[in-house]
């Protein structure tokens, strides 16, 4: 049924960017990055490999998902711009050919520049001769022994080639006929190695070196030609939960499966390639043509952020300034429990340092007056000091519960790694809950004060991963609001036991409550603008997908309200078209920063309303998730978020807006140069320094305040 406004009808797939294809153009955006001669040699390399591993994820994932629907015989039409499984795949090879085509272009052109600073890239052939012999030492010693030649014949079948493997085809003459082998590269061994000579650096791909000395693998035969390829598995395979006994040993189980799915693309050097052998091999995998990517350069690019690691050191100048992030604003040098006796105080990471939250669980698990702490887990990094923290609490006897999302994409690993790690520490582990994903960013600190018992609540926007929180923006908060702890309580209670869904004061917790909410909100713009003419909306988040939510901010255009959006990644919806969508403008920043922090803020006839969540405008975080949305009640912190978005919407150098026909532009204008994310870094910097100078002198700080964190990385400031 349309959804009909007057004479409009707002489901028209004109209005709608299919959400695949404006995956893509993200994609494309991050490759921008790596054009921009503004950003320092290296870092462009390094979006080189960030574009890499987004599109192997968009693969494994989206892609996978779209030809099983095809292969079912599925070809009803997706909900917004109305293209089929089909049609989408096809839509998604031509974009993503030209986007893959400019990469290895973009490569191609950096590489070269490298060469001005004595490092080259190189094929073994291309050495010196004093280095070749020591390349040979290098091969036998330390690669040859790993390799394992595999033949292919009536008693060698195909092999089941790992997901994202590199592997070498070989065709072989033997006495009878040509035979074919392929050479498996095994992942544990450095994808490309350095040798010096003077001052001038080499780097050999090691697939390069292998094919160099192939011969050695097949000693007696004569090597014809050789080629690389690579494959890219479907990983969304199915984490059967309803007949699990136990979560944990059911995605271990998959976890195996997801190494040998379905082939969903098929990678090839296509510097040395026999159409003939790509055939056989595409056969063999059950690929077509609309699968196939021949590449002007080494495959999996992802390797690029090992190279720009190690060559970091000799040419430090072309990367980034190093950042150190800063103390919170809204903390200062104070404790952060007594603190928060007083009022809210807010985190903005990375331009503020991520310590303080690492120590709010720290502390809590070393204060004999915590009785418990709860707190849920995503993504956590590999030597969490925050899991550390969870275990000293329990071995300390406070009451430690962690739900740790086993269904984490890409991390199920990790987290069944650290859940058997928090339950023999003695903490209660729960999974989550069956088919939904929690994805809230919440912790629960419960401490006796004065014969009370006292609850600290930290909510964010992003994961508890003190590594990302160095590389992504995200926001938190932590209070003591009552009601808000109570809330706390009733959300942790209902994920561990069994109990029906809370009534609460102030949370708002997806499934379904937080969208309910979003579309009550925009509906009051609307009355607003038709009653005082003020309505205005601005929304920041990841992506924009959930059509329940566009055709209702199509319904405010329309009314009149001011829409503007700031969307890093996927939006499904076009701006700026003419009687639908006239008062929405989109802009979307990619930087030197990840933009995952999520805000929504409602004008509401000058009474502002404004939240904080760990959700996207997306149906999965509407429906299929546990998220929180949480409002932003001090002033001063509300004001602080406007004035955020405020300055994103002004930033001419990383900003892009889209257009009424979905793409992307650069903004222009005549204003002075604003890139947000250094403007804020500077910020930051500036009152960190101006704390700094108060430490200076002593007997402006009370002996309370000195123990605040800050006394601990005053040192490590950027002067």
């Amino acid at each position: 049924m349309h959804r009909n406004l007057g004479n409009k009808y707002l489901n028209s797939p004109q209005y709608y960017n299919n959400r695949e294809l404006s995956w893509l153009d993200f994609n494309y955006r991050v490759l921008q990055e790596a054009q921009d001669k503004n950003n320092p040699l290296l870092e462009q390399l390094n979006f080189v490999s960030i574009f890499s591993s987004n599109l192997d994820e968009f693969f494994m994932v989206r892609v996978a998902g779209l030809q099983d629907q095809v292969k079912m015989g599925y070809d009803k039409p997706e909900n917004k711009a109305q293209l089929t499984p089909k049609e989408q795949l096809d839509q998604i090879k031509i974009k993503n050919k030209k986007n893959v085509d400019l990469q290895y272009e973009i490569y191609n052109e950096l590489i070269n520049n490298l060469r001005q600073y004595q490092v080259e890239i190189v094929k073994p052939h291309k050495l010196p001769e004093t280095l070749l012999a020591q390349l040979e030492t290098e091969f036998k010693v330390g690669i040859l022994p790993t390799l394992t030649p595999l033949g292919i014949d009536a008693y060698h079948p195909f092999p089941k080639l790992n997901n994202k493997s590199l592997n070498i085809f070989v065709n072989i003459d033997t006495p009878d006929e040509i035979n074919s082998a392929i050479v498996q590269i095994p992942s544990l061994i450095p994808r490309f190695y350095a040798l010096n000579e003077g001052d001038k650096q080499y780097i050999i791909m090691v697939e390069d070196i292998i094919t160099y000395f192939i011969n050695d693998l097949f000693t007696g035969f004569n090597v014809i030609n050789t080629f690389t390829f690579r494959i890219t598995r479907n990983a969304d395979l199915t984490i059967h939960e309803d007949g699990a006994e136990d979560l944990l040993i059911e995605i271990e189980r998959f976890l195996k499966e997801r190494k040998r799915g379905t082939a969903v693309r098929l990678e090839v050097d296509g510097r040395d390639t026999t159409h003939e052998d790509i055939i056989w091999i595409m056969n063999q995998l059950e690929v077509h043509d609309n699968d196939v990517y021949f590449l002007d350069g080494p495959l999996d690019l992802t390797m690029l952020s090992d190279l720009v690691g190690h060559l970091s050191n000799k040419l430090k100048h072309l990367k980034y300034n190093k950042y150190v992030p800063q103390i919170p604003q809204s903390l200062g040098d104070n404790n952060i429990f007594d603190f928060s006796l007083k009022r809210d105080i807010f985190f903005h990471h990375p331009y503020e340092s991520f310590e303080p939250i690492v120590d709010f669980i720290r502390e809590a698990s070393e204060d004999p007056d915590t009785i418990a702490i709860k707190q849920t887990l995503y993504r956590v990094s590999k030597d969490s000091p925050i899991i550390n923290s969870l275990k000293n609490a329990a071995e300390n006897g406070k009451q430690v519960t962690v739900l740790v999302e086993l269904k984490a994409r890409f991390d199920e690993e990790n987290n069944v790694h650290w859940a058997r790690m928090l339950e023999d520490a003695g903490c209660h582990v729960i999974y989550g809950m069956t088919h939904l994903k929690t994805h809230s960013k919440i912790s629960l600190v419960v401490k006796r004060i004065n014969n009370k018992l006292t609850s600290f609540v930290h909510l964010g926007t992003g994961n508890y991963n003190d590594k990302t929180a160095k590389l992504y923006t995200d926001m938190g908060i932590i209070t003591t609001n009552n009601e808000i702890a109570e809330d706390a309580i009733n959300f942790f209670n209902y994920l561990s036991g069994y109990s029906i869904k809370p009534i609460y004061n102030k949370l708002i917790v997806a499934p379904f409550d937080i969208r309910d909410v979003f579309l009550a909100r925009i509906d009051n713009e609307i009355k607003a603008q038709l009653q005082y003419g003020n309505g205005k909306i601005i929304m920041k988040m990841n992506s924009l997908t959930d059509k329940d939510i566009i055709l209702k901010l199509f319904e405010a255009s329309c009314a009149g309200v001011k829409v503007q959006l700031i969307i890093r990644g996927i939006c499904c919806l076009k701006p700026g078209v003419p009687g639908i969508s006239e008062n929405i403008e989109v802009v979307s920043i990619v930087g030197r920063f990840l933009e995952h922090s999520r805000i929504y803020y409602f004008h509401n006839n000058g009474e502002d309303n404004i939240y904080l969540s760990s959700a996207d405008a997306m149906t999965r975080n509407m429906i299929k998730r546990v998220e929180i949305l949480f409002p932003v009640e001090d002033k001063a912190i509300a004001s602080r978020l406007l004035d955020y978005m405020n300055l994103q919407l002004s930033d001419n150098q990383k900003g892009r807006y889209q257009d009424q026909h979905g793409n992307y532009h650069y903004i222009e204008n005549n204003l002075s140069p604003l890139n947000s994310q250094a403007y804020l870094m500077n910020e930051a910097i500036k009152f960190g320094e101006s704390l700094q100078e108060k430490s200076a002198h002593p007997q402006v700080i009370s002996a309370n305040n000195r123990k605040g964190w800050f006394t601990k990385i005053r040192k490590s400031f950027k002067k």
